[in-house]
């Protein structure tokens, strides 16, 4: 089991076979089998959609809740180089990467039930879903357009002087947690569209 564990491919290898084996198990218990129809479809992209959520908003959540509030702390000021050089732009990596991939899986998953066009213009009995999905657009823009390439200076990544990383560092916390404000809303109007809607 710890031969498992110690592997983050192998962690998530095991998660897929834990998935297929509840799969296979809901199918005799229900008599309903995974299907290649659009029903089946939809709900695998809407898997997929809040799975990439998790990834996105959870990041997200870390780095408001635990690692800028935590790294000033750090003593002596030279050991928080392993979160610069090491944790932070990994982590970023896959922040930026589950901000599209949620963005990418909810248009496609909106599109694919044939609301996209309703809920982007906000009509009537899509409002909820669609403040949703614009505040989610929101966020994914502050993501790539201005914490990632502000963050890029912050940690050294790309070259900047003191003061320019000093004021990137600051615009890439600021940006992350207007994200954070906005996060509790989105989640808020994703959450109310599939239980009555706004």
């Amino acid at each position: 089991m710890a031969l498992i564990f110690q592997s983050l491919g192998r962690t998530l290898a095991a998660g897929l076979v834990l998935l297929l084996a509840l799969a296979l198990l809901s199918g005799f218990a229900t008599g309903q089998w995974i299907r290649g129809d659009f029903v089946w479809w939809t709900f695998f992209v809407r898997w997929l959609h809040v799975l990439s959520g998790v990834m996105w908003v959870g990041l997200l959540w870390y780095l408001n809740f635990i690692q800028i509030p935590t790294t000033p702390k750090i003593e002596p000021p030279d050991h928080r180089a392993a979160l610069t050089k090491f944790i932070t732009p990994n982590v970023l990596f896959w922040f930026r990467h589950g901000a599209i991939a949620t963005v990418v899986t909810g248009l496609s998953l909106a599109w694919m039930n044939g609301y996209l066009w309703q809920a982007l213009t906000l009509r009537k009995g899509w409002f909820a879903i669609g403040a949703g999905m614009w505040l989610a657009l929101v966020m994914a823009y502050n993501v790539w357009f201005i914490i990632w390439p502000n963050q890029q200076r912050a940690l050294g990544l790309v070259e900047a002087g003191a003061d320019e990383k000093a004021k990137s560092a600051r615009m890439a916390m600021l940006t992350s947690r207007f994200n954070t404000m906005l996060s509790i809303p989105m989640l808020f109007c994703m959450v109310a569209q599939q239980n009555g809607g706004l």
